[in-house]
């Protein structure tokens, strides 16, 4: 690991956080603006919408603040109205969801993933995709090197074939990428799914046969004898944010130098599906000043009443750790669902090394039971959310592309409150006085783990 880390840095560089204190001491005089089907509304519909949201979450202006210093962290991503959302747990409900959206595709079909597998699911994508780009459909695909390594250069070649315009991301390759850097911790850890520039899907779901069981107890579709489901969530959105989130995936293609795309229908007109107000929020690896995680360092900075967070890795650097922990002794009820198994036992050690110190700060711990917590979410306050790709670790914040979708909104927020408490109910409480009894060989694994942090 030692030599692979040195490696690693000679290529990568060394990145950093960004000075969050800094950051949310600075003045922040930028006006909450939204944008709905049409452009940019007015300040007056804006004020009333602030006021609305304020009456319905009952937090007395903390709410403006929070939505000032999400407004000066994303300038350049709105907060765009009038969009429906539908909210999906597990693999088969998302690939139902999915298979359908493309399934119904007239003009093009983009999709970024961090791993596509060539396995049962994966190949009724590829057969899905090719049978789509056949009748007309232009498919354009990214999918990550690292993530792929595993998956055969013919499946892919396979696609390419059939039409697929398909494009490696950083390839481990150096003498196959078409970049002058050799950026091989630099990873695409998006899931996204954009159909005809019209509905979008993120979340937490690869392409993989892993999560063909889901969680269910009662799934009979097990991937292996006695192996057990992933519990994941995704997000399907149909509305004017849909633009947002087809602009990152271009963007993504653009810098990884792939084939000009005719672009000429990529942004149709978008009216109004649903009442869902939704930020697109990107981050890139390298990123001085990341998105997503200024972003979810405000919310909790600001939260009032209660912050829920599911998360698959969880080894957040010092400044998170304080956010989570300086809210909790403010009185915020601050929950963690978190995995109690896991295909990555670094991270999974490295997090618990930080559980001693969370506990005493008043944070609750839960560990997700009878499956692999995969989710990446959150709930603030009842009126602010997110799902989306990124973990709670070094890797998601510093090296790695992510995106998120933000929702304003109580009604959507019961929806995750909702599902948080679910995952709760199948969770096992941590406690702090059993914690400190554990054995040293687990405190052993800690602390190799937590050595690691930065590269995991």
């Amino acid at each position: 690991m030692a030599l692979a880390a040195c490696l690693v840095f000679t290529v990568t560089g060394c990145a950093s956080f960004p000075d969050a204190a800094q950051e949310m001491d600075a003045p922040h005089t930028q006006v909450v603006a939204f944008e709905g089907a049409r452009g940019p509304v007015s300040d007056s519909r804006s004020a009333a919408i602030i006021d609305k949201l304020e009456d319905s979450s009952g937090d007395s202006g903390i709410l403006q603040k929070h939505l000032a210093m999400e407004q000066a962290i994303n300038i350049d991503s709105p907060l765009v109205l009038g969009n429906k959302l539908t909210l999906l747990q597990d693999g088969p409900a998302t690939y139902q969801a999915m298979f359908a959206a493309m399934r119904a595709a007239k003009d093009h079909i983009h999709l970024e993933t961090y791993i596509f597998e060539d396995d049962d699911i994966g190949q009724q994508f590829a057969d899905l995709l090719l049978e789509r780009q056949g009748a007309g459909v232009q498919v354009n695909l990214i999918y990550d090197s690292v993530g792929c390594l595993n998956t055969p250069r013919e499946f892919f070649d396979r696609l390419s074939a059939g039409g697929i315009q398909v494009l490696e991301y950083n390839p481990v390759n150096p003498l196959a990428g078409k970049k002058k850097e050799w950026l091989l911790n630099n990873r695409d850890h998006r899931k996204l799914l954009v159909v005809d520039g019209r509905i979008a899907f993120i979340g937490g779901i690869n392409i993989s046969a892993s999560y063909s069981s889901g969680s269910s107890r009662r799934s009979a579709r097990k991937p292996a004898a006695n192996a057990p489901g992933w519990r994941d969530t995704h997000l399907q959105i149909e509305g004017p944010v849909v633009a947002e989130f087809q602009k990152l995936f271009l963007d993504t293609w653009r810098k990884q130098k792939g084939p000009p795309l005719d672009g000429k229908t990529h942004f149709p007109s978008l009216d109004r599906q649903g009442d869902e107000i939704v930020r697109a929020i990107g981050s890139v690896s390298g990123d001085p000043g990341n998105l997503i995680y200024l972003t979810l360092l405000s919310v909790i900075e600001h939260a009032e009443r209660q912050v829920h967070i599911t998360n698959a890795y969880f080894a957040p650097d010092p400044q998170f750790l304080k956010a989570l922990s300086d809210a909790a002794q403010r009185g915020v009820g601050v929950k963690l669902v978190l995995p109690s198994q896991t295909d990555s036992w670094a991270v999974f050690h490295a997090g618990r090394s930080h559980y001693s110190k969370l506990l005493r700060a008043g944070v609750k711990i839960y560990e997700r039971r009878g499956a692999v917590m995969h989710s990446k979410t959150a709930s603030i306050d009842g009126v602010w959310s997110t799902i989306g790709s990124t973990n709670l670790d070094w890797r998601s914040f510093l090296h790695n592309d992510e995106i998120n979708a933000s929702i304003l909104g109580r009604d959507f927020a019961r929806q995750m409150d909702a599902m948080f408490a679910r995952d709760l109910a199948e969770s096992d409480a941590i406690d702090l006085e059993r914690w400190e009894q554990r054995s040293l060989l687990l405190r052993l694994k800690e602390g190799v783990a937590r050595l690691a942090e930065y590269w995991l």
